[in-house]
Parts: C-alpha cells; structure tokens; sequence
C-alpha cells in the first residue's frame, strides 16, 4: 500500500515556502524543505543553494532515500529587492535570476524526469504578478519572474500526456518577510487601491498551490494569480 505523497519545497524555512510546507503537511504530505537554512516543521530538511544544479540533484536524492519518490514540487525560493535600471550591475542582475529563475530550473530538471518516468506528480512554480504586468522599479524582479512563467508554460508542454501537471502562482505583494515594512507595497496609498485594502497572506497563496496540484492533469501550464484583486 502506498505511503503518503511526498513534496518538496524550496525555501522552505521561512515566509510563503513555510506557509506552502505547512498547507501540504496539513493535507497529508510528508515535506522536505529545500533551504539555505534549516526547515522546521517539515519531515525532512536538506539545507542547499538552489543555483547549484548538482547540489540540487543530490539533494533531492537525499529526499528520495529518507522519504520516497517525490510526488509533487513547490518551487517558493526567491529574492527580492527594488531598483531603478541604471542601478542594477552585472551582480545584482545575475544573482535575481541566479536565485529565482535558475533556482527554479534545476529543481524542475531533478524531479520532473523521475515523476515523468514513474507517470504521476505536481508541480507548482511560484511567479509573481510584478512578472506579468510588470512595475517601477523592479526590472531584473519582473524579469526574473516572468521568465518563470515561460518555463513553466514550456516545461508543461515537455511533460504533457505523463501524467505530470506543471503550473504556476504568480502572487501580488504577499505579507511575508521578503517585503520591507519600508516597501510601497506595503503603503497605505498602495492598499487603498486594493479591493480587500491588504495584502495577500502566506497561507492563500500556500491555498492556491494546493489547488493546482490537486486539480489533475487537466490544469497544466496555466497561471493563478492571489494579488487581493490587483488585477482582475
């Protein structure tokens, strides 16, 4: 008899990855964080730079002989800061779309080829909204992000009749650590123009990443946005 499915989150150990881990440990999930920190709260913590491809596949092998097969993957490991474009150096640049995008892709490539293999498994990208509709500010964030989008639209073409879904949560401004108490997101002036005048919280972006990879195979490739009515 089957075991409970086993997840994977990155950035795991605080902010929307400990949200995410907590909902699908709720659900019945045995979950492995993936952080540069310890993960409490999950069954297993690995503790990994995400932008290392082969660190990454050891860990989740690591996963694999602690827990089982990984079933599903959410990828909540991201970086965020504001800058105007002029400031943005070759180093910051390379280190947001190190983090975000490429962190994302090298778990993708570690788990996908086995859930493919054995016709079963979920995976969630976390995007944002700022990588759809962009804003002031936040070129190489938005571009990091939206590029997440593409790769989530390409890679559930490549898996596509597997029996493997791959979709994305693009959030709004989530209130979790990432964000400043000093960022405008958080300004009173940018809430008001919100239809439930807050922020989205940690746990209904964990809420939506729980859908869709409950949902099937029958959403795959496709992008949900929690932003508190931002875009409608």
């Amino acid at each position: 008899m089957a075991g409970p499915p086993v997840a994977v989150v990155t950035g795991a150990a605080r902010g929307l990855g400990a949200a995410v881990a907590e909902a699908l440990r709720a659900n019945g999930r045995r979950v492995a964080g993936l952080d540069l920190r310890t993960c409490d709260g999950v069954d297993f913590s690995v503790e990994v730079d995400v932008t290392d491809a082969a660190a990454v596949a050891g860990a989740v092998a690591r996963v694999e002989r602690e827990l089982g097969p990984v079933d599903e993957l959410v990828t909540a490991a991201g970086i965020y800061e504001m800058a105007p474009i002029e400031e943005i150096d070759d180093a910051r640049w390379e280190r947001m779309l190190g983090v975000n995008l490429s962190g994302t892709a090298t778990v993708c490539a570690a788990v996908l080829p086995g859930m493919v293999a054995r016709g079963r498994g979920g995976v969630v990208t976390i995007s944002s909204d700022l990588g759809v509709g962009g804003s002031e500010g936040d070129a190489h964030y938005a571009a990091s992000k939206g590029a997440i989008v593409g790769l989530t639209r390409a890679l559930a073409t490549e898996v596509a009749g597997s029996g493997v879904s791959v979709n994305s949560v693009a959030p709004g401004a989530a209130d979790t650590p990432m964000l400043e108490e000093s960022s405008p997101w958080r300004a009173a002036e940018f809430l008001g123009t919100l239809p439930v005048q807050r922020l989205v919280r940690p746990d209904e972006i964990a809420a939506a990443a729980l859908f869709l990879l409950e949902v099937g195979t029958a959403v795959s490739g496709q992008v949900v946005s929690p932003n508190a009515g931002a875009t409608i």
